[in-house]
C-alpha cells in the first residue's frame, strides 16, 4: 500500500514538472533611457536613436510611442522584436524651435514592464541672435 501510494506521488510529481514550462515574457532593456542633445544649432539634425534589445524569452511587440509635444515625433519598430534581438525608436526633434529641451517619450509594449519613459534633453541655439543673458552682459560691459 504504501509503495503504491510513492508511485502515484512520484507520478504525479513528476507528470506536473513535465507539464510546467517556463513563462514566456518579453523583457525591454534600453542601452540609455536619456539621450543629451548638448547645445546644438537652431536648424541641426534633431534625429537621435533610443537602442534596446529584447532579453526575453518572447517576441517583443511595440504597441505605441508617444511625446509629450508635438515638436518631437518619435518612430517605433513595426516588426516584432524577437528574443537577444536589438531595435530602435528613432526620435527627430524640431531644431528650429530656440528652446531648452526636455521632453519625454513613453514606450508601451508587451513587455514585462509594459511602460517605459525616455528622455531627451539639451538646448538649442540660433547663433545669429544674442541672448537676453549675452544682452546683459553686453550692456554691463559698455557701462
Amino acid at each position: 500500500m504504501m509503495q503504491n501510494l510513492l508511485v502515484i506521488l512520484f507520478v504525479g510529481v513528476f507528470s506536473l514538472g513535465a507539464f510546467a514550462q517556463e513563462k514566456k515574457v518579453a523583457k525591454i532593456e534600453f542601452k540609455t533611457d536619456v539621450i543629451d542633445y548638448g547645445t546644438i544649432e537652431k536648424g541641426s539634425d534633431g534625429v537621435r536613436t533610443f537602442v534596446f534589445t529584447n532579453t526575453g524569452n518572447a517576441p517583443l511587440i511595440i504597441s505605441s510611442v508617444k511625446s509629450t509635444c508635438g515638436c518631437t515625433v518619435p518612430k517605433k519598430p513595426t516588426e516584432p522584436i524577437m528574443p537577444g534581438e536589438t531595435g530602435e525608436i528613432e526620435v527627430k526633434y524640431d531644431t528650429n524651435r530656440v528652446n531648452p529641451i526636455r521632453k519625454t517619450i513613453t514606450v508601451i509594449s508587451n513587455a514585462e514592464t509594459p511602460t517605459v519613459a525616455l528622455k531627451i534633453k539639451g538646448l538649442v541655439v540660433d547663433p545669429n541672435k544674442t541672448s537676453v543673458l549675452e544682452k546683459k552682459q553686453k550692456s554691463m560691459i559698455e557701462q
